[in-house]
């Protein structure tokens, strides 16, 4: 399934809810079913500056495709980087570099995230990319 394919789907599942409580909550709900990252990456070394909340990111570089793991010690954080963890995680470091990631403004997430919340999806965002350009050269 490529990028653009996920981001549509989590497009209509958030439709189906009528207002941002209720897509807190399946944000919430999303954050729940997250894999654990390995206790090993939850260390300074792995945090994303930036982030009010700690989030750890990890990344594995398998059959030419960029594997992420994450964990978040907020609820609504961890549900936001379990979006973006579906969404790139399975991707070449190409595809990841190029997504638009348009999914975050059509289902309004940036705009009803508090201002340090939004600061930090972009800092999550630039983090994965920034692994992505790190493993684009990398042959297995």
């Amino acid at each position: 399934m490529s990028i653009t394919e996920i981001e549509n789907e989590i497009v209509e599942e958030f439709s189906l809810f009528d207002d941002w409580m209720a897509k807190y909550e399946y944000l919430i709900d999303i954050g729940k079913s997250l894999p654990l990252i390995d206790a090993k990456y939850k260390t300074e070394d792995y945090l994303i500056k930036g982030c009010q909340s700690q989030v750890w990111l990890q990344a594995d570089f398998k059959e030419g495709k960029i594997v992420y793991t994450a964990d978040s010690d907020a609820i609504i954080t961890k549900g936001i980087i379990s979006l973006l963890v579906r969404v790139m995680s399975g991707h070449s470091p190409e595809e990841i570099m190029k997504a638009d990631l348009s999914f975050i403004d059509r289902i309004g997430l940036k705009e009803n995230l508090s201002p340090t919340r939004a600061n930090g999806l972009v800092s999550m965002i630039k983090q994965m990319k920034l692994f992505a350009l790190a493993l684009s050269g990398k042959t297995e």
